[in-house]
């Protein structure tokens, strides 16, 4: 009798606060991060097959001020930023999956991850958004007044400073996530992968900087993407494994 009461505390899955098995909260974590790490693939994909056309790294057919006649690289020199917008939205999930997988007496460093992550994602989304949504159709109507302080084509406009800024955010959010994960090995790499961006984007800022002053244009920027979203895929792997680990009996 003891022995089957034992055995069907043991079977009964753990509830969250929301009533539902925590199993399913691991793999709907586990499911987040995986996808966070795949489209971040893609959108890096997508990005490196499109060139800068402007810029101190432009080499040929390069746009210059005041950028009027850049509709012809549309959707082309965008589809990156659509998937970009969709890989943000799956990225603030699989923050919020961090909050909750992690222990109560760490809550506060997974908010301030989220905080400063979701501050990130609203910028950057805006940022891709208005570039898709209103620099086109404004330079289709013929309507050009403002778009060189937009552009993406700017090397030094509102879209690079606002990615800047983002990415900036981003690596904060890591950095913030850094004491959650203090587990096994697979955590430990997650830690590790998570304090190396912080630390990289932040000695590239100062580093470009340095050489290059307030005309460093968009090469901090292509270093703080590349370190953000290359610590997004690698830790997109590692969290999945972590989370669906977490949902074994």
């Amino acid at each position: 009798m003891a022995k089957g009461l034992k055995c069907s505390i043991e079977m009964t899955p753990v509830e969250t606060q929301d009533g539902l098995p925590q199993f399913l909260h691991s793999r709907l974590a586990a499911y987040a991060a995986l996808l966070t790490s795949v489209l971040t693939l893609v959108t890096f994909g997508i990005a490196i097959a499109t060139p800068p056309l402007s810029g101190p790294w432009c080499t040929d057919s390069c746009f210059s001020y005041p950028y009027a006649d850049i509709a012809e690289r549309f959707p082309r020199d965008y589809y990156w930023m659509y998937a970009a917008m969709f890989q943000l939205m799956v990225y603030v999930v699989l923050l919020a999956c961090i909050y909750d997988y992690t222990v109560k007496g760490k809550k506060l460093y997974s908010l301030l991850g989220l905080c400063s992550g979701l501050i990130a994602t609203t910028i950057l989304f805006v940022d891709y958004f208005v570039q898709v949504s209103v620099i086109q159709p404004s330079l289709m109507a013929g309507e050009t007044d403002g778009i060189a302080l937009l552009t993406q084509f700017n090397a030094h406009g509102a879209f690079i400073a606002l990615e800047e800024v983002g990415y900036l955010l981003m690596s904060v959010a890591f950095l913030c996530l850094v004491p959650v994960f203090s587990g096994g090995k697979l955590e430990q790499a997650v830690r590790c992968v998570f304090a190396s961006a912080f630390a990289l984007t932040f000695l590239s800022l100062v580093l470009v900087s340095s050489l290059y002053g307030i005309q460093r244009e968009y090469r901090f920027e292509v270093v703080a993407i590349s370190v953000n979203w290359i610590a997004l895929i690698v830790s997109g792997i590692l969290l999945s494994v972590v989370f669906r680990r977490s949902a074994l009996p």
